[in-house]
């Protein structure tokens, strides 16, 4: 049900920064920025969303949000963090009721929204510092962002249970627990397959940025490996991984039966690769709860994923889990062996992100931490700190999370 706010004093002026912008596409920061700032901005909320302008079309307002736009310098370590800090002085002048800071990145900027009084909260997502396409350097400035988000932030933002205990054992520092929502599609349509030659429950997806964490080139191998009779298709891109992409399209180039499509923007074809597919592949491994992953169990599709704790988390028994190319390409001939069991695992999937994964409940969680946040209530410890000689990874409690979900 929507609600309105009943008047000017239930009205908050809220913040987002640190993401490209919207309208989102593969990005899983943009996905919530879209969907909760959409659902805020029509119950009378003030939503501002700082963009990038990426694509050089610029717009005032999108579906109630006000978008400002800042520059950011095109290079993988300052891309970000330049557009921040230009999102920030802005915010400083605008001084909301509250600021949503995402990527723990971000989070040596929180100090200076403080300087205006601005309560700020810091969605960290992932274990950033465990991606391959960052140096030493990169995976350092992370670790130390975390370290400053713990410190600084008046709230913290996990998408993920995996997420909240690395920061409760890492840290000892509770956080806010709020996941994404799953699109679902009961009756998905099919008359667009025919642009890629494409046929209902033929073919595996694959949709992924092209990063070394989320295995594409696994899957490929794995399925090049294989005596898989559908073919694989690729979806995804990736600005800063030129080296792995190349790699990607190698393997590619050896076996006719892996179709690369690169970005794919289009979201109603997109919306029917993913639900018209026998099986969805997914890689990712060290974010929290993943938006294409939701996609997939959103269209009703079966699913075979990475094995670590943030997938077996929102899959739990219905989805099949893979470690390695061999255990991928096995998954892909059983999703083949007995189509029906994988159709039947699909709609199980269904269920359950529409069960668990709901964007209205996630946004009435953003906007009861923004009510606390203008009321100045924190959930930040001074206290924070970090487990010495840590060596937390996302694989070590897979099994404690699937006797839990």
């Amino acid at each position: 049900m929507r609600h309105q706010a009943s008047g000017n004093a239930d009205r908050l002026r809220i913040a987002m920064i640190g993401t490209r912008g919207v309208p989102a596409s593969y990005g899983g920061f943009e996905t919530a920025v879209d969907e909760i700032g959409r659902r805020l901005a029509a119950r009378g909320h003030e939503i501002t969303v700082y963009c990038r302008n990426q694509t050089g079309e610029k717009r005032d307002e999108y579906l109630g949000m006000r978008l400002v736009y800042r520059p950011a310098l095109r290079r993988k370590s300052l891309e970000t963090l330049s557009h921040t800090a230009l999102s920030v002085t802005h915010a400083l002048g605008n001084r909301p009721d509250a600021a949503f800071v995402f990527n723990a990145a971000n989070a040596p900027f929180v100090p200076l929204l403080h300087t205006r009084r601005i309560p700020t909260a810091v969605h960290v997502d992932g274990l950033e510092w465990m991606r391959g396409k960052w140096g030493r350097v990169g995976r350092q400035y992370y670790r130390a962002a975390e370290s400053i988000a713990v410190r600084s932030a008046d709230a913290l933002i996990a998408d993920a249970q995996g997420i909240a205990d690395y920061y409760s054992d890492e840290f000892g520092v509770p956080t806010e627990l709020l996941t994404y929502g799953a699109p679902i599609q009961r009756t998905p349509g099919r008359d667009r397959l025919a642009e890629l030659g494409l046929e209902p429950r033929g073919y595996h997806l694959v949709v992924a940025r092209f990063e070394p964490e989320n295995h594409v080139d696994m899957i490929v191998e794995g399925y090049s490996m294989s005596d898989a009779r559908l073919p694989l298709v690729v979806v995804g891109t990736a600005p800063y991984s030129a080296e792995y992409t190349n790699a990607i399209e190698r393997m590619a180039s050896v076996d006719d039966r892996v179709r690369l499509l690169g970005g794919v923007w289009d979201q109603e074809l997109l919306d029917q690769l993913y639900a018209n597919a026998l099986s969805y592949l997914h890689g990712h491994s060290v974010g929290g709860t993943n938006p294409s992953l939701l996609r997939a169990m959103g269209a009703g599709t079966s699913v075979t994923a990475f094995d670590v704790v943030f997938n077996r988390e929102v899959l739990g028994d219905d989805g099949r889990y893979f470690r390695d190319e061999d255990e991928a390409g096995r998954a892909i001939l059983a999703s083949e062996a007995s189509a029906e069991q994988a159709v039947a695992a699909g709609e199980r999937l269904r269920d359950r992100a529409e069960e668990r994964y709901n964007w209205d409940a996630v946004a009435s969680g953003y906007e009861a931490l923004a009510r606390r946040l203008a009321a100045r209530s924190t959930v930040r410890s001074k206290r924070a700190r970090r487990t010495e000689n840590s060596a937390w990874t996302p694989a070590m409690t897979s099994v404690e999370v699937a006797d839990r979900v």
